[in-house]
């Protein structure tokens, strides 16, 4: 009976022997709103031992319209640690009629470095059939070894929006006396488990997911579709071994795999104590020591064996002047270190809005290390990759968000700051005269802080001035103007976060509309909400808003003499869960004077409220561009 029930459940068969896939044979729910629909999916990893590791993934996916091309081709990644030892594809028609078969001449081979990698021993084997007679159906079939257990894929059955499931299957066997750890969301039930002879295989399985529309401020994926995440409780990394049962554990680990790279040459040593000896303040010691090692080391890649995880020594970076994330981090550690100052390496998942994480469940869920030096009354965090953030300033790459700290008590799960309204604002006053015919000039003078103004910080430290102004242009929401002059001028060292200012000249033709006697405006020159919401189905997605912004705009404008106000729009107050706006215009004289302020509060909320969402956004829009009606008195 249990091998009856292993071979329905997890067998692979060959590919000349599979069915063939018919687009008819689809179930019609599951076509709605899908650009591709995967018609199997079948991933079996067998865990013979913490250093052998068999994998294989075989996908059939069905390619609707041209929107589904993306997932057309398949492609993966391999180096020492892991070979691909197999990979198989077809291509099927409409009718579900084999076209044709992968010939192993067609896979493609190349390195996997990229433009920011000096060294990577990582290469990519990648094929599509370049098939754009819609509907169509492919179907890859690889197969892994690797030669160590660290990492554990995530089993996501619907990968995105737009995209429907027939079937997937996820089959996992480990040693009888091994701890497969697991973490299920909207998956129903438990996996099945089947004992085996010295081992045990857990199945999950899904059926019949239909596609899911994208939807507008949507909470992280895993919240909305089925997902198992999968981590080793005993695991080998090189020639390395440790446990991932808790954070500490994995802390521990890493501290042992980077253990002794800290000590520096001295020529650094003597360096350190010229620069902070008679530094008193120790804040002041980490700034001096910071911007040291931004002036004397660049970022840049360096992936070679287990270097995924295990850094370059300090020295390394001393001789070298480069290193990646953990390379500079140890650096600054090391030179901290050096002058008496305790300092943590911190594992982060980066990425604007990536900070979706579980918490209670100890996985390698990083892509990234930064630092940590905890100070008598507060903690500095360091982002050892920048030449150019101030100390103590993260931005939205790494803000509020779980991080490891790999201390010497094995790992800390802590938080790193979350940027409040004051430090994520956009402040901005604007200067205009309109001339009869309604063509407006001006300038406009804008402080943007923290995570506000990162963006631009971009802007000034890696583009071109000419390539500037043509992102400014697109950036502006109106649609005929002259940037005249534009200059920024950043305050790295402003006070709790990095500030920008923004000074722009401007001319904008026929910014006002005449008609006759009448004169139509919108004060709100520079600053409209250009997200409005639709909705023509109901809600299925929370709503996550990420980050907590505050803006504030005061708007001048100089109108024609002889010109009095006929239509002005009252005060708008609006106080909602998700914030606040309010908006006034007075007219008096030939000036028209605007008010406009907007908090947006960061939160995940229910789906139940989008509409409420929808009302409050909605009435913004319409707001912003509320005119002003002026009429010519009569001589």
């Amino acid at each position: 009976m249990r091998l009856t029930a292993l071979l329905l459940l997890i067998s692979v068969t060959a590919l000349a022997g599979d069915p063939e896939y018919p687009v008819s044979a689809i179930p019609p729910a599951l076509l709605k709103n899908a650009d591709v629909v995967q018609r199997l999916e079948e991933v079996t990893m067998k865990l013979h031992d913490i250093k052998d590791v068999r994998l294989t993934h075989r996908i059939v996916m069905t390619i609707l319209n041209e929107k589904g091309e993306k997932y057309s081709g398949f492609s993966t990644w391999y180096d020492k640690e892991r070979s691909i030892t197999e990979f198989r594809g077809a291509l099927y028609d409409a009718s579900g009629k084999q076209l044709r078969k992968l010939k192993q001449s067609e896979v493609r081979d190349a390195s996997g470095v990229s433009d920011n990698n000096l060294y990577d021993d990582s290469r990519v084997k990648s094929h599509d059939f370049y098939y754009k007679v819609y509907p169509y159906t492919i179907e890859y079939e690889v197969e892994y070894r690797e030669r160590g257990s660290a990492n554990f894929a995530p089993w996501v059955p619907q990968g995105t929006d737009n995209y429907a499931v027939e079937q997937s299957r996820l089959s996992v066997t480990v040693p009888a006396d091994y701890d497969l750890r697991y973490r299920q969301f909207n998956y129903n039930g438990q996996p099945l488990q089947v004992p085996g002879k010295g081992d045990k295989t857990f199945v999950w399985e899904v059926k019949d997911i239909p596609a899911q529309k994208a939807e507008t401020l949507a909470s992280p994926w895993r919240t909305r579709s089925v997902m198992v995440y999968l981590a080793p409780s005993d695991f080998a990394y090189g020639s390395y071994t440790g446990k991932m049962k808790t954070w500490e554990d994995f802390g521990t680990f890493l501290g042992v795999l980077n253990g002794g790279r800290d000590v520096l040459p001295d020529k650094i040593k003597t360096t350190v104590h010229q620069l902070t000896d008679n530094v008193q303040d120790p804040r002041e010691k980490v700034r001096v020591l910071y911007e040291y090692m931004q002036q004397n080391t660049r970022y840049i890649s360096v992936q070679l064996g287990i270097g995924g995880w295990q850094t370059f020594d300090a020295a390394y970076v001393a001789n070298n002047r480069y290193g990646d994330c953990k390379a500079l981090s140890n650096y600054m550690f090391s030179l901290l270190k050096e002058a008496g100052i305790r300092s943590h390496c911190a594992l982060v998942k980066a990425g604007e809005g990536e900070t979706d994480f579980i918490e209670d469940f100890a996985a390698n869920q990083f892509n990234h290390m930064i630092l940590c030096v905890p100070m008598a009354k507060d903690t500095v965090w360091l982002e050892c990759t920048s030449q150019i953030q101030p100390a103590g300033y993260l931005g939205d790459f790494t803000d509020g968000r779980p991080v490891l700290l790999v201390t010497e008590n094995g790992g800390k799960l802590v938080r790193t700051p979350v940027y409040t309204l004051d430090q994520n604002l956009r402040a901005g006053k604007v200067k205009a005269t309109v001339d009869e015919d309604g063509n407006l000039t001006g300038t406009s003078a804008t402080l943007f802080t923290g995570p506000r103004q990162d963006w631009y910080h971009s802007l000034i430290t890696s583009v071109s001035a000419e390539k500037q102004l043509d992102i400014l242009k697109e950036k502006l929401n109106l649609s005929s103007y002259d940037i005249r002059k534009f200059h920024y001028t950043p305050h790295p060292q402003a006070r709790p976060v990095p500030e920008m200012t923004e000074d722009l000249e401007i001319t904008v033709p026929n910014y006002a509309s005449v008609s006759g006697k009448r004169f139509f405006i919108v004060p709100n020159v520079l600053n409209r909400n250009t997200l409005k919401l639709t909705q023509d189905e109901a809600r299925k997605a929370d709503i996550w808003l990420r980050t907590p912004t505050r803006d504030v705009d005061t708007v001048e404008i100089l109108i024609p003499n002889g010109y009095t106000p006929e239509s002005v729009f009252q005060p708008v107050k609006v106080e909602s869960r998700f914030g606040m706006y309010q908006a006034s215009v007075k007219v008096e004289g030939n000036k028209i004077t605007y008010f406009r302020t907007l908090e947006l509060r960061a939160g995940q909320y229910p789906a139940k409220d989008y509409s409420a969402l929808e009302e409050f956004l909605n009435m913004i829009y319409k707001t912003d561009r509320n005119r002003v009606i002026l009429v010519k008195k009569e001589a």
